[in-house]
């Protein structure tokens, strides 16, 4: 069951998937259309899952699931993995490489390999006040909260 994402509590559980690229105008409404497509028929085990998505900077995908109705099984996990991977070869991106990094330059939004991030830190190219995205984060109220943040405040702290 689609829902706005707005309407999800701040218990939901949150997936983020981040993009090594920008979505164009066109792709994202493609994108857009095969989500809501999706969240509405999206279940475990034959019970409907209230679900929400949004597309920051047009480059991340993150999808809520408000689990005091149903939570997800092992199948419907699957389901949206699976689905996400079909995003991937259809618009030719990265979604699912949890090794690479996202951060802010101005206004750009950079991505490079954990390697690369590395060593940028190390020659200090990027510092702890870099703003980063956490795509770790588990639920909506830290989606919010904790997701796009100084690199001090998140797991890439320890590369500072």
């Amino acid at each position: 069951m689609l829902v706005p994402f707005q309407s999800l509590p701040n218990t939901a559980r949150i997936w983020v998937y981040q993009c090594n690229r920008t979505f164009t105008e066109g792709e994202l409404t493609e994108v857009k259309a095969l989500l809501g497509a999706f969240l509405t028929q999206w279940t475990a085990h034959g019970a409907d899952l209230k679900a929400g998505y949004e597309l920051p900077y047009g480059r991340f995908i993150v999808i809520g699931l408000d689990q005091s109705m149903n939570s997800a099984s092992g199948c419907s996990i699957d389901a949206s993995v699976h689905f996400i991977q079909d995003l991937e070869q259809k618009f030719q991106v990265q979604l699912l490489d949890k090794m690479n990094v996202s951060y802010k330059q101005g206004e750009y939004i950079a991505y490079k390999p954990l390697k690369d991030f590395k060593k940028m830190a190390k020659e200090r190219a990027v510092s702890k006040n870099t703003i980063v995205f956490n795509n770790l984060v588990a639920s909506k109220q830290e989606f919010l909260e904790n997701w796009e943040v100084p690199a001090s405040d998140s797991w890439h702290a320890r590369f500072m």
